[in-house]
C-alpha cells in the first residue's frame, strides 16, 4: 500500500484507503512518515523540501516581541515567588520576633525585587542572560518553605 503526502493538507493518504489525494501529493516511505509524521523531535518544526516531501527545521528564532514578553512573564513570576519573604520579614518585625532573613539579606532580596521592576527598561533586555540575579538565600528560603 503506497503512501502519499500532501504539501498543501501536511497530511499523509494511504492509496485504496482515501478517495480523493491532493494533486500535489507525492509517494513517502514508511522510515520518512515515522520520523517526521509520527515521532518527530519536540524541538523541530515540519517544512517541506522543494519536492514536496516534509523535512524537519529548527524553529524561527523568537521575535522581539515575543523575547520581551517572555522575559515579562519570567519577571512577574520572580517577584511573585518572592513576595512571601517580604511578607514574612514584615510579619516577624511586627510581632518583635526574630527575622529570618538579616538585615543586610532583606535589603539584597529588596534591591533584586527592584532590579525586577527596572528589568524591561534596562539595557539589553529582553536577553535573558542579562536578567538579574536571585540572591542565593532566596531559593534556599523557597526550598525550605
Amino acid at each position: 500500500m503506497k503512501r502519499y503526502y500532501s504539501k498543501t493538507t501536511g497530511t499523509t493518504y494511504l492509496e485504496g484507503i482515501h478517495a480523493d489525494i491532493p494533486t500535489d501529493a507525492v509517494t513517502i516511505s514508511e522510515d520518512l512518515f515515522r520520523a517526521i509524521i509520527c515521532n518527530p523531535p519536540p524541538d523541530k518544526l515540519r517544512a517541506h523540501d522543494q519536492h514536496g516531501l516534509p523535512v524537519l527545521v529548527d524553529p524561527p528564532a523568537p521575535t522581539l516581541e515575543q523575547s520581551s514578553n517572555a522575559e515579562r512573564l519570567w519577571r512577574n513570576l520572580q517577584l511573585q515567588t518572592s513576595q512571601w519573604l517580604v511578607a514574612r520579614h514584615v510579619e516577624q518585625q511586627e510581632l518583635n520576633l526574630a527575622p529570618t532573613l538579616t538585615p543586610s539579606q532583606f535589603a539584597e532580596l529588596l534591591r533584586y525585587r527592584q532590579a525586577l521592576r527596572e528589568w524591561p527598561e534596562s539595557e539589553g533586555f529582553p536577553d535573558d542572560s542579562l536578567r538579574p540575579l536571585t540572591p542565593s538565600f532566596v531559593e534556599s528560603e523557597s526550598a525550605a518553605s
